[in-house]
């Protein structure tokens, strides 16, 4: 059943509905007694009449129409034929067609009923036996277009899965000496890393067919249809090997079993029995290669990540300093650059970014060039759009009052000095008292360099930068003036310093053990907190972390002592200017006369390292004084 049922439907109801009233003359006739009627037959005033079930319509011998009751005369047709009337007369049966006139809107209500309910259960597909096909997009060989070449940053990712392509290509190569390729790759990493690009690129390179999947698409409320279309998947994939199958977002049916209602029984459960019985059961998958992608590796059934399955896990980290660079460059091939264009300064200024969010970047960019009318994109565009994309785009329409501003310039004075002057702290890009998103003002920090550890020296620099501004509200205005614009600075602080003590073992008293809070099964599996500790630790912790941020909040305090007179001629320069670059603050710090606003240069060094931001904490990152 399909749309053209649904029209056929209608023109057969018009064509019905005009059919019977062709048959009935239906007018806009005079209302006459019978008696008048009479004698208007008498005097031969009547030309011809219709009789329809009781009713007469006539029309005189001057063209007026009219209608009367007739009574039950007997003698009617006699008059009627002896004063020369023509007589017709409604068809027998035709009562039966007005009771089908009248029933025909419930008819027609009930067939688009039906057909809206089959359109649910699949019958646009062939009807209810459809319901459990699978939903899987697929691609013919040749069609994906996507090459190894248009996937940058993940060098190694793609080594690892370049002999897929080869067994694809020349599969006897492989069984000439007894090797199997893996039946089932799994791509970890964070999102926007290039997994679904990577898995495009494979099919791309071997020209095989590619049927494409999200997990969700398994799961329905109805239990057994999940399965269905897991079989139904791979009988497809059987038909069209050697193929590639690529499930996005696996976690959403590969969870581990045993977590929810009914016990192993739930329609997830099934959906997930069904894909490791196709993966690895009786009947061989030969020629089809499962490529799966998730950010959420430790969720996922441990059946699932057996060799024989899933046995090779291909994880795609954030790109570093080189990796940014080669994606940018495939990026930037359709924007019209300009001269000043420095890619290696922006992959060095975009520690942690990952592919998407450099294409983001590119196209933020473009946009900004565009909205200025040039025909060429500049370095300052790319400083504009990594502004917004790190600290929200610029809130210009919030008019703060003179006394806001100032106290906001102290405050990001204040984060600025502390982070300037604490050892081993990632150094201030730009520190701004524009409001942009939620934060009246921002500070930023870029790394120089990417990182794969943080030291505890570095973590308690961070602790005593964080509580620079609101130090900086307490020895300018006093105690009793503090606002309430730390408050996204003090909750940070706290969770960085929970984290030292609970889960990195960075105190000598509580030592290195792990107190993380676990997850227990929980109604629906959904998890729940369970603190695994003695109250005495609890306690023990507690103190802990309160005198880590004590002990940081007084190194800030003692810093911005010293350096008040610095702290004093930044926040004028940022009620003056209310953006201060890198050089100026630098200007600042060493008492020199401030230059004007873009007039420095970046001349950091770029370093390489691999998965900044391995320790939880963001590479490019700032603080800001909060809006209450």
């Amino acid at each position: 059943m399909s749309n053209k049922f649904l029209a056929g439907m209608v023109i057969l109801g018009v064509m019905f509905m005009a059919l019977l009233m062709s048959g009935v003359k239906v007018k806009s006739n005079a209302n006459i007694s019978y008696s008048d009627f009479l004698n208007k037959l008498a005097n031969d005033e009547v030309t011809e009449v219709f009789i329809d079930d009781g009713v007469i319509y006539g029309r005189t011998t001057n063209n007026v129409p009219f209608k009367t009751d007739t009574p039950n005369d007997p003698g009617l047709m006699g008059d009627l034929i002896e004063h020369n009337v023509r007589i017709t007369a409604a068809p027998k049966g035709s009562g039966l067609a007005q009771i089908l006139l009248s029933w025909f809107p419930i008819l027609l209500l009930i067939a688009v009923w039906i057909y809206y309910m089959r359109r649910m259960q699949g019958g646009s597909r062939g009807g209810a036996v459809k319901f459990g096909k699978s939903k899987s997009r697929e691609f013919k060989a040749g069609e994906v277009k996507v090459r190894f070449a248009d996937v940058a940053g993940i060098e190694e990712a793609k080594e690892e899965v370049a002999e897929i392509v080869d067994f694809l290509r020349n599969a006897e190569r492989f069984n000439k000496v007894g090797g199997r390729i893996p039946r089932g790759v799994l791509m970890v990493g964070s999102p926007g890393t290039g997994k679904t690009l990577l898995a495009k690129a494979i099919a791309g390179e071997a020209e095989v067919p590619f049927f494409s999947i999200s997990g969700s698409d398994f799961v329905e409320m109805f239990v057994g249809v999940g399965a269905s279309r897991v079989r139904d998947l791979f009988a497809e994939a059987k038909k069209a090997a050697p193929c590639i199958v690529f499930i996005d977002e696996i976690d959403a049916v590969g969870r581990k079993r045993g977590s929810g209602i009914g016990g192993g029984n739930d329609e997830r459960e099934q959906t997930l029995n069904q894909l490791l019985v196709e993966m690895d059961g009786f009947e061989g998958t030969e020629g089809i290669i499962v490529i799966a992608a998730t950010n959420r590796p430790d969720v996922l059934d441990k059946a699932l990540l057996r060799p024989g399955r899933f046995d090779r896990q291909v994880t795609i980290p954030l790109p570093d300093i080189r990796g940014r660079e080669q994606i940018l460059k495939v990026h930037l091939r359709k924007i019209a650059l300009g001269e000043s264009i420095d890619i290696t300064q922006i992959a060095r200024g975009t520690p942690g970014f990952s592919g998407a969010e450099l294409a983001n970047l590119v196209n933020e960019a473009a946009l900004i060039a565009a909205r200025a009318r040039r025909e060429e994109v500049t370095m300052a565009d790319f400083e504009h759009a990594k502004d917004k994309i790190l600290m929200g785009a610029e809130r210009r329409s919030m008019v703060l009052s003179e006394e806001e501003k100032r106290l906001t310039a102290y405050h990001e004075a204040g984060h600025t000095i502390v982070g300037l002057s604490v050892p081993e702290h990632d150094p201030v890009h730009k520190v701004s008292i524009i409001p942009r998103g939620r934060a009246l003002g921002v500070t930023l920090y870029l790394p120089e360099e990417d990182r794969v550890s943080y030291s505890k020296r570095r973590l308690e620099s961070q602790l005593a930068s964080l509580f620079g501004g609101r130090v900086a509200e307490e020895l300018i205005y006093g105690d009793d003036s503090v606002t309430t614009g730390a408050s996204n600075d003090i909750k940070r602080a706290t969770e960085l310093a929970t984290n030292m003590v609970k889960k990195w073992g960075l105190s000598s008293i509580v030592g290195p053990l792990a107190y993380a809070e676990e997850e227990g099964a929980g109604f629906l599996g959904q998890g729940h907190s369970e603190k695994s500790m003695a109250a005495s630790t609890a306690e023990a912790i507690d103190a802990e972390i309160k005198a880590l941020i004590q002990k940081n909040y007084a190194v800030s305090r003692k810093i911005l002592k010293k350096h008040i007179d610095t702290l004093h001629r930044m926040a004028a320069a940022l009620m003056e200017y209310e953006t201060l670059d890198k050089e100026q603050i630098l200007d600042i710090m060493a008492g020199r006369p401030l230059r004007g606003p873009g007039t420095g240069t970046d001349s950091s060094e770029p370093d390489v390292h691999d998965d900044p931001g391995a320790a939880g904490l963001s590479p490019a990152y700032f603080d800001g004084s909060a809006a209450p």
